[in-house]
């Protein structure tokens, strides 16, 4: 079965009715809002890793570039006719990215802030080395990773090990004018940290695309604490996946792990249901 939401296209569908169902394969990359009660095992479950990695990437480079010129409180001062005094801008070149979570889109992220001239450390969850970083820490060592990050990008699943792990203490353990870009799931990180961050360091930068509360069906998102609102935080409605080309990319993705099914291969990126037994709310 290719399913993008559950919800939305199958609706009262039953399981049953399908009797040899043995795998779904996702549309989209996350698995942390899929009802797994729904397909119990032996079906099993395949995300669609790097569907958008090429996107996603870019939009983060991008919110990564807008919160460092300071772009939103520069164009109110365009607007305005003034040329001084010229906004805080900070610097990508020669400065550290910590990645976390070093799967398809955090090495499409690390790629592309390389040539900005970035040293790249990334965490994943071994601590293996990868390809084009100048270190990589385990999961465990994230707090020690992200003290040397002066811009952190986070693009890590939601699931039950990184819910609500970018909290006061990893907040406190970036560095004072540390930049955090969320592209991955927005409840990796606690919201109401964030914001009291923001507002307790003003020098600090935060940049999000997935927020907390989205409602896709009516289009709106909502969210605690007036983040949009400060000047040195920027957001964008979870559109770093849109663009173009961007469906036909994923669909064809999602297409070549079914064929490696049919041939009696084993697929690629099969979720492990136990990491999203209880990371179901938020997004």
């Amino acid at each position: 079965m290719l399913i993008g939401s559950v919800a939305r296209e199958l609706g009262a569908f039953r399981v049953e009715s399908v009797p040899r169902l043995r795998l779904v394969q996702l549309v989209y990359t996350g698995a942390d809002g899929f009802p797994f009660e729904r397909f119990p095992e032996p079906i099993q479950i395949a995300a669609n890793g790097g569907a958008y990695g090429p996107f996603v990437a870019e939009h983060a480079v991008a919110l990564a570039l807008a919160a460092a010129r300071m772009l939103l409180p520069v164009q109110a001062q365009m607007r305005s006719h003034t040329l001084r005094p010229p906004p805080e801008i900070r610097l990508l070149y020669g400065h550290t990215a910590v990645i976390l979570g070093y799967g398809e889109i955090g090495r499409q992220i690390s790629q592309r802030v390389q040539s900005f001239g970035m040293r790249t450390v990334a965490v994943n969850r071994t601590g293996t080395m990868a390809p084009g970083c100048s270190a990589v820490y385990p999961a465990d060592r994230m707090i020690e990773a992200l003290s040397e990050g002066d811009v952190v990008f986070d693009a890590r699943p939601l699931t039950r090990a990184t819910r609500g792990t970018i909290d006061a203490r990893a907040l406190g353990a970036m560095r004072p004018q540390a930049i955090y870009v969320n592209v991955g799931r927005a409840a990796t990180a606690d919201e109401e940290a964030i914001y009291r961050h923001l507002v307790d360091h003003p020098e600090f930068r935060a940049a999000f695309d997935p927020w907390w509360e989205e409602d896709f069906a009516a289009g709106t998102f909502g969210a605690r604490f007036p983040l949009i609102d400060l000047p040195n935080f920027v957001g964008t409605p979870h559109s770093a996946g849109f663009g173009p080309a961007t469906e036909r990319y994923a669909l064809e993705r999602a297409a070549t792990n079914l064929a490696r099914f049919f041939r009696g291969e084993t697929p690629r990126y099969l979720v492990d249901r136990t990491e999203y037994a209880s990371a179901a709310q938020g997004t």
